[in-house]
């Protein structure tokens, strides 16, 4: 029986000539990464545990991006842990304020991650590297104290759903449109604990900063795993950047798949996932009379370089609508560099905007956009639960970057003309 991507890489990893779905193996780690809200609880464990070492320093990644720079005692506590821990293990891949970035943007742009890596991240949005054909999944503390120590991890072998894409996406589109149908069309439970294979010729047209996106969000559909093959566009992004030697996988052509669903990319239009799960998807163009009070643009799913680029697009020369705070967030800083250089900043400080240093901060309603009663926020970022940016009685509309930046402009939730 053929392999998919997945589980070759997974083999590999495990040392054995082939692997099953369903199976149970032991495989060896190439990156173990923790950000400063998973990482202290896993540094518990780690000494609860006995261990007295990381099993590499190189290996270890720890990246400051939740409360940072820290926006309460708790916080600025459980960034010292981590310093503390990084400087008397001789961590090497440590980012703290001035070099840090979001773990999910910052990872691949430093080159830490590569192809055919096998990765976990105490972070359910690991699955991003899935993006430069690595497999790569999130896990509790625990997991992450155990792969510090030892480098190793156990997985259940999962299986995969295919997702065949052809054509390419319409001019107002991008990668999060494509996640977000998708997740409307198969639900958040569509591809639990299941590999989300993406391929076909569709491929080609999509660009790196779109597959980063959309394998972000594979666990909002609830699975371990997203990958896309390598390709020219994957090798051209990897060159000069990996500090590894990548390895490249590609599925057998006799490889199993639970099923193949078909995603025609020329078809999808500007979508927004409503509250409060990320399936509860519609059209941008049907909720042109939803009023909002926020916009925020940035996160581990859409805040690279593109998303700025896009958002400025929009944005220059215009003015964020009376009412509306529009709080935009590059995800590195390098990033953060580029957008001043391009002159970026000042066009969103001149459409009346503000512009933070990179953090998850409103995300996951930390700080830099709490919501309070009744607001209503359109956000590039991956989930839109109960309460998850604020208040229990706010809400959180999902949408691309181009939706984003359109609907600040208006006050209301708008769908981006096909050329901006």
């Amino acid at each position: 029986m053929g392999m998919t991507m997945t589980q070759k890489i997974l083999a590999a990893h495990a040392g054995l000539p082939e692997v099953k779905p369903g199976e149970l193996i032991e495989a060896k780690l190439d990156i173990v990464l923790g950000n400063d809200i998973t990482t202290p609880v896993a540094i518990n464990e780690f000494k609860k545990a006995g261990f007295d070492q990381v099993f590499d320093k190189d290996r270890v990644a720890i990246v400051l991006d939740h409360f940072v720079p820290n926006k309460d005692i708790k916080a600025a506590q459980q960034s010292k842990q981590c310093r503390e821990f990084a400087c008397s293990h001789c961590v090497s891949h440590f980012y703290d304020v001035g070099k840090m970035g979001i773990e999910h943007a910052l990872l691949p742009e430093q080159g830490v991650v590569t192809a055919g890596d096998c990765i976990i991240g105490a972070d359910s949005h690991t699955c991003t590297y899935g993006a430069l054909g690595a497999f790569s999944t999130g896990v509790g503390s625990t997991d992450m104290a155990a792969g510090m120590a030892t480098g190793k991890a156990w997985f259940k072998v999962p299986s995969a759903i295919r997702f065949e894409l052809k054509g390419q996406l319409p001019g107002n589109c991008s990668g999060k449109d494509v996640i977000l149908t998708i997740i409307g069309m198969i639900g958040v439970d569509g591809a639990l604990y299941k590999s989300m294979e993406f391929t076909g010729e569709g491929v080609a047209s999509l660009s790196m900063d779109d597959r980063l996106c959309i394998c972000n969000m594979a666990i909002e559909a609830g699975a371990k795993n997203g990958i896309f093959p390598v390709d020219e566009k994957t090798k051209a992004y990897l060159n000069g950047r990996s500090e590894r030697e990548p390895v490249f996988y590609e599925a057998d052509p006799d490889a199993e798949y639970e099923k193949t669903i078909e995603i025609d990319l020329s078809k999808i239009v500007p979508t927004v996932s409503c509250p409060h799960l990320p399936e509860n998807t519609h059209p941008a163009a049907e909720l042109s009379h939803i009023k909002i009070d926020q916009v925020v643009i940035g996160s581990c799913t859409n805040g690279r370089m593109e998303d700025m680029e896009t958002a400025y697009r929009i944005m220059k020369g215009n003015k964020v609508a009376e009412g509306v705070r529009c709080i935009i967030i590059p995800a590195t800083q390098q990033i953060m560099k580029e957008c001043v250089e391009r002159g970026y900043v000042t066009a969103f400080i001149e459409a009346g905007a503000v512009v933070s240093t990179p953090t998850c901060g409103p995300c996951l309603g930390g700080y830099m956009g709490i919501l309070a009663e009744g607001e209503r926020c359109v956000a590039t970022t991956n989930r839109n639960f109960v309460g998850r940016m604020g208040h229990v009685k706010s809400e959180v509309y999902l949408a691309s970057p181009a939706t984003a930046a359109q609907s600040a402009l208006t006050g209301y939730i708008t769908a981006p003309k096909e050329e901006f």
